[in-house]
């Protein structure tokens, strides 16, 4: 058509036979997941012994896998509960890899066993909503700290979120503070000479089992199943007009995640917000995926300098991140159970909260159509 810039692709085989293109809208794409999976990582680099280089190689890697194997901007995202819990001190490095560990078995054996259609009826929508909004509270909760160590520097990140929210684009304050808080630790550390990751087995502990971890796994798995599986599935025929079973994308959310967590890095998922942010920034293919894992596997090697982020600055970032998913969260088609799991997650656990949430739900399910619980 004219007045189209060029499109310049390649065609590579992929279970899709689709074409990977590299255009302006591929590059501004691969920003879409960048919005999401960088205030993670660069908060667990900062608060947790987790390496950040090893965490980027993994994130790189895997971004390439799935953009040559599916052909789509497929997101490769942390398992955001397992994350936000880490985050906030919930779960420690060695229950993280458990819950990781575990979550990522039962995802690969599901989706091989074609399991998540029948999981999708046991978890229902509001429920894992529910989830969404405790670990959004949880976070809210460990900015709170955060925040108080420097209130000056906090308020300077704030007005620039505002700033940003301007635009129309208030997830990517959080890129902004991140770039502020790079600038001032490069200002203090200087700029690092580039170091590629050391490469070992458990380099930050082996795993530990707790009652933490069977509540984090049980989370983590909700809202894989909800959000990254079957809403992902979805996206997928109704952006790219690709059929991409949830079942598929189980096994390659577990599969990934045994692979990184052993080798020091996150569990992973495929996230159905960072795929549609992919899309609203311009990403059509799996060319996105190449842009966005080179970006990755290069930062891998200067990503040391985050350690030095200023704490109230890390609070900002945790505040934007907890609000998206909190307003997420809240638009849910039973807004009293979802809220009731969020709420009690945050004074018990998440575990208790699921299981509790679960049960009421159930019963729910079972009252007639006209009960006025039923119609709330």
């Amino acid at each position: 058509m004219a007045g189209e810039p060029p499109r310049v692709g390649v065609t590579l085989a992929n279970r899709n036979g689709r074409r990977l293109e590299l255009t302006a809208g591929e590059v501004t794409g691969a920003l879409g997941d960048s919005v999401t999976v960088l205030p993670l990582v660069v908060a667990l680099g900062a608060l947790t012994p987790l390496s950040v280089p090893r965490i980027l190689l993994w994130f790189g890697v895997f971004q390439i896998v799935w953009g040559v194997g599916y052909g789509l901007p497929l997101s490769v995202e942390p398992m955001k509960a397992l994350a936000g819990l880490a985050i906030a001190g919930v779960l420690g490095v060695p229950e993280l890899l458990a819950a990781g560990l575990l979550s990522g078995g039962a995802l690969l054996l599901g989706g091989r066993l074609g399991l998540l259609a029948r999981l999708q009826r046991v978890v229902s929508d509001p429920l894992v909503r529910g989830i969404q909004l405790a670990v959004a509270l949880v976070l809210a909760r460990a900015a709170v700290d955060l925040l108080a160590v420097d209130p000056l520097l906090a308020g300077v990140g704030a007005a620039a979120v505002a700033l940003v929210a301007l635009t129309g684009r208030p997830q990517a304050g959080a890129l902004v503070v991140l770039g502020i808080g790079g600038a001032l630790a490069v200002a203090e550390t200087g700029v690092p000479a580039p170091s590629p990751p050391s490469l070992a087995l458990f380099p930050d502990g082996l795993p530990a089992l707790s009652a933490d971890v069977a509540s984090g796994t049980l989370a983590q798995l909700a809202t894989s199943v909800g959000n990254a599986a079957v809403a992902t599935s979805l996206l997928c025929a109704d952006l790219f007009d690709a059929d991409v079973s949830a079942d598929e994308l189980a096994g390659s959310m577990g599969a990934m995640t045994l692979v990184a967590v052993p080798l020091g890095g996150l569990p992973m998922c495929h996230g159905s917000g960072g795929l549609a942010g992919k899309h609203a920034f311009g990403a059509r293919t799996g060319g996105a995926n190449l842009v966005l894992g080179a970006l990755y596997l290069a930062g891998a090697l200067v990503a040391g300098v985050v350690t030095a982020i200023p704490t109230a600055l890390l609070g900002v970032v945790l505040v934007v991140v907890a609000v998206h998913l909190g307003r997420t969260a809240i638009d849910s088609a039973d807004r009293p159970l979802t809220v009731g799991v969020g709420v009690l997650a945050l004074l018990s656990s998440i575990g208790v909260a699921f299981v509790l949430g679960a049960v009421v739900d159930r019963l729910l399910a079972r009252l007639p159509a006209e009960h006025p619980l039923r119609s709330r």
